[in-house]
């Protein structure tokens, strides 16, 4: 009991330490081989993490996949081409459950077809921290708190001509860590945001080595809005994760009761790059300027508006064009499906290691009996520990009967 408290404590410490910034200048770089470690971070990740137990199993690709019920999290616009009237989902992700036991990701989402050619979405996105007590600097106990962060959108798609759709999505974002405690001599409140997604999708008719096949392809870029605080004064506002996925898919109809799909993600995060600062060569230090900040010896101003942040997203790495490619990840997925009832599905995530070095190949399974849907994933990391190892997660999705009629060409 005493471990796992320490545990988690440590934990929330290490939370509020990347939210407020507490460290916001980069002393002397850590270096892989020549290269400096230089990840990109910001506020709400929660955000970031795929909520869904299928695309959990194939790399935590989605930009492009079949549309189900989870699409408002990968892309809303695929809810344009989905068959079903109406839905709704439920997944819950244990985090970090080899190491304690009450810290949870849990995902809430329904569609609504409006007509053949439109759809609305909502979802609720809640991240919890589990129970935390409060102490004062003498160990005094103030109280037992339970930090929490949640998203709630609303989404519209529409199809734009038969094989192209669009979508907007508004979200609200309340991230609520330190119960209105004072937190490094500040007084804290709980961080709120406005954000927006923009996405399209596509799909084809093609035919590949004399087989039937769907061609699809998607963009979303999601999470563009207002910086976050969470102080009184407003000092100190920090980035949320502003993100582009750009993927294509590939779906083989075999024959009358198998299928194949294989797709990619590409994901980049509209950030800012932290700058390289010049290190006194004397005191080892960060050297401060006339205007009282810090020298930039290599990259640029990360202090920008969120419109400058994510055109200067593209070009301000330390390292130049070769850096901005290294933070770009990677997501490879692929889904077999039987009689459109059972699926089988695996897939590999890849991120540079000097931008966070995570690596993992996951698996899963999918079961379809009528209207109900049961999937689960397994992720087995490669080169550091991941917060979702050896974690069974599931992902449930209701469907009800079609508006249309439904597409020979996708389950």
């Amino acid at each position: 009991m005493h471990s796992s408290f320490m545990l988690k404590n440590l934990l929330f410490i290490i939370a509020l330490f990347g939210f407020f910034g507490l460290a916001s200048a980069q002393n002397k770089p850590n270096y892989i081989g020549q290269d400096p470690l230089n990840t990109v971070t910001t506020a709400v990740p929660f955000l970031m993490i795929a909520p869904d137990a299928r695309a959990g199993a194939m790399g935590d690709a989605g930009v492009s996949s079949t549309p189900d019920a989870f699409s408002q999290h990968w892309n809303p616009a695929k809810y344009a081409f989905i068959d079903s009237d109406m839905g709704f989902s439920l997944s819950y992700s244990p985090w970090m459950r080899k190491l304690v036991s009450d810290i949870n990701l849990a995902y809430v989402t329904g569609y609504k077809k409006l007509d053949d050619k439109s759809a609305i979405a909502a979802s609720l996105l809640y991240f919890s921290l589990g129970d935390i007590v409060f102490t004062e600097i003498t160990g005094q106990t103030i109280g037992n708190y339970r930090p929490n962060e949640f998203a709630l959108d609303f989404s519209y798609s529409r199809k734009l001509s038969e094989t192209l759709s669009g979508a907007i999505t508004a979200r609200y974002i309340h991230s609520n860590l330190t119960q209105g405690q004072d937190v490094g001599g500040q007084t804290t409140k709980p961080g709120n945001s406005i954000a927006a997604d923009v996405s399209i999708y596509s799909q084809h008719k093609v035919t590949v080595f004399n087989t039937d096949a769907l061609f699809s392809w998607g963009v979303n870029i999601s999470n563009i809005g207002s910086k976050i605080s969470y102080t009184d004064d407003n000092t100190r506002k920090d980035f949320i994760p502003t993100n582009l996925r750009i993927g294509p898919s590939l779906a083989f109809n075999l024959d009358q009761y198998n299928s194949l799909t294989f797709m990619a993600d590409f994901n980049k995060l509209l950030v800012p790059t932290p700058p390289i600062y010049k290190i006194n060569a004397t005191t080892n230090q960060p050297e401060v300027g006339v205007d009282g900040k810090y020298i930039i010896d290599k990259g640029m101003n990360p202090d920008v508006s969120v419109t400058a942040g994510i055109l200067q997203s593209f070009y301000d790495a330390p390292g130049g064009m070769k850096e901005e490619i290294r933070e770009v990840t990677l997501s490879l997925g692929a889904e077999y499906w039987y009689n459109k009832q059972f699926a089988v599905r695996a897939g590999y995530f890849y991120e540079h290691p000097t931008k966070g070095n995570r690596k993992y190949y996951t698996m899963g399974a999918g079961l379809k009996y009528t209207k109900f849907k049961l999937d689960l994933s397994y992720l087995i990391p490669t080169e550091q520990h991941n917060p979702l190892e050896n974690t069974l997660r599931f992902s449930m999705i209701l469907d009800f009967d079609a508006l249309v009629q439904p597409s020979d060409e996708r389950k």
